[in-house]
């Protein structure tokens, strides 16, 4: 029924993997390598921590052959308890989102040193016999290639940092074989062979910052929209796909609405066009803001909007059961603004649902409402192409249909649209749609020909007369017996005297209460 994007479109998400990072300068990509030098730091830390506690089990079990076992007041011991420390350190420093950008790098390029340098220290202090100048190498290589893998990097600035952490290990060597060369083992050999491996490591986790690092800068010019730089996506239905964006310059979050090439046949181009052209006529602050449009040059059609961060009707609803009347009244009102402007200069929406009504905070003043969606919008005067409309054919969600709808597509009008906010305005108050059933025929059925429940039958508890008396109109099968129009409906809430007033500080209150608890939930 309805092909557009589900509740989810607007509402704020975080990022799922694969997606485009913002410009380096950006918070976003500031917050990617912040959380990515912590995953570094953490998977080194839990690995560190787990070969230093190994040590000692391997050597309960089977004690060296010299008698001399790992305590903590040996040298080498004490210093890999130490790289454990600062590994811990950088990963606790990183999870705190208010490092800059610079301060990150610098936390990045000093862990890893410390730790590798730490690492040269245990070496040194080690028994001959283990080869400590390959065993240091050993970790140099493993460490150096994760933070290749998971910390974005230019390839310059990871082959420095892997050549001042790996540059210890042919020292190492020359002073380990200094005196005690093994017969056989010389101690040119073993800085030879340190030096190559050396050299071994640079290169490798250099090539591997290059390769990783080029891909993302490649996968963000591929995911960029003229100025805009997208995000996660959002939400897909079968008339787009909408995204996460941002402006390359203002730094403004937006959404990106855009049809995919399999979908991009002539007819759904211009249809999709036409839409955007019909929204960004609506200038009521109720409706949903259309900021740009265009074509990339592979012929895919885009429009930029407004990004909301809040909640829809239906998930307010999940969430927090029906509402207050006054609450019901406010937003009603709101969609009733955004409505009569729209039915003011011809258009009708025609897939009105509580998806498709968000509410969020704009200008510090909770519990705004915007109206979205307007996909399925049509002319009243008809002058659209017939072809476009898909005359015959019922648009919309079943739950919220006009009898009209349903009966004939070509005889709706702005009264349509009124059925349907009607039938949001009983969901808002009870909890549930006006009909359910096993399946769609079922739902359609019951609006063409099912009294609706009154509204206080359905809640169980009263419901303000003249606000029930106000929704079952709506409710009307016949549109002549609904409000005349937006306006008529706007002012019949208005007059609904018996209702308590939900006022600003009501909002504000419940969008404090429901950021308590999102709080709490990510913190359990």
């Amino acid at each position: 029924m309805s092909s557009e994007p589900n509740r989810k479109v607007f509402q704020c998400r975080g990022a799922e993997s694969g997606m485009a990072p913002a410009p380096l300068d950006s918070s976003g990509e500031r917050d990617f390598l912040r959380e990515r030098i912590a995953l570094w730091a953490r998977i080194t830390f839990f690995a560190s921590i787990t070969f230093f506690v190994a040590g000692f089990l391997i050597e309960a079990v089977w004690p060296p052959l010299s008698g001399s076992g790992r305590t903590l007041a040996r040298p080498d011991i004490l210093f890999e308890l130490a790289t454990c420390a600062i590994l811990l350190f950088v990963w606790i420093a990183a999870s705190q989102r208010n490092l800059s950008e610079s301060a990150l790098r610098f936390l990045d390029a000093g862990g890893t040193l410390g730790n590798l340098w730490l690492y040269a220290c245990m070496a040194a202090n080690m028994p001959q016999a283990w080869r400590p100048e390959m065993l240091f190498l050993l970790i140099v290589i493993t460490i150096l290639l994760t933070r290749a893998a998971l910390v974005p990097s230019p390839a310059y600035r990871t082959a420095w940092i892997a050549t001042l952490a790996a540059a210890p290990a042919p020292v190492l060597a020359s002073l380990i074989y200094a005196e005690h060369a093994p017969p056989e083992v010389s101690r040119g050999q073993a800085v030879a062979y340190a030096l190559l491996w050396t050299i071994l490591a640079i290169l490798l986790s250099t090539l591997a910052s290059f390769v990783t690092f080029r891909l993302r800068k490649s996968v963000t010019r591929a995911r960029r929209l003229g100025q805009y730089t997208l995000g996660e996506k959002l939400g897909e239905g079968g008339m787009g796909i909408v995204y996460r964006a941002e402006h390359e310059m203002l730094r403004r979050p937006t959404a990106i609405k855009l049809l995919p090439p399999g979908r991009a046949g002539e007819d759904s181009l211009k249809r999709f066009e036409r839409e955007v052209q019909q929204t960004a006529r609506l200038t009521n602050p109720h409706t949903v803001s259309i900021y740009d449009y265009g074509r990339t040059p592979d012929g895919l059609f885009y429009y930029v909007m407004e990004y909301l961060d809040g909640v829809d009707l239906e998930d307010l609803v999940r969430e927090s059961g029906p509402l207050a009347p006054g609450r019901a009244v406010r937003i009603l009102r709101q969609a009733c603004a955004a409505l009569a402007e729209a039915h003011g200069i011809g258009l009708i929406h025609r897939d009105i649902k509580p998806a498709n009504i968000f509410l969020c905070e704009r200008g510090g003043i909770p519990d705004i409402a915007k109206v979205l969606d307007f996909g399925l919008v049509r002319e009243i005067t008809g002058s659209a192409d017939p072809r476009l409309t898909a005359e015959n054919v019922v648009h919309g969600t079943p739950q919220y249909l006009a009898p009209e709808a349903i009966r004939n597509a070509d005889s709706i009008d702005a009264r349509s649209d009124l059925y349907a906010l009607g039938a949001v305005g009983y969901f808002l108050l009870t909890g549930t749609p006006v009909f359910s059933g096993r399946g769609s025929l079922e739902v359609i059925h019951h609006h063409l020909q099912t009294p609706p429940e009154p509204l206080s039958k359905r809640l169980g508890k009263a419901i303000p007369p003249k606000l029930e008396a106000v929704i079952m109109a709506c409710l009307a099968k016949n549109a002549d017996d609904r409000p005349e129009s937006a306006r008529a409906l706007a002012k019949a809430l208005h007059d609904c005297d018996d209702v308590p007033a939900w006022d600003e500080l009501d909002a504000r209150r419940y969008w404090q209460e429901r950021a308590s608890r999102q709080k709490s939930a990510r913190t359990a």
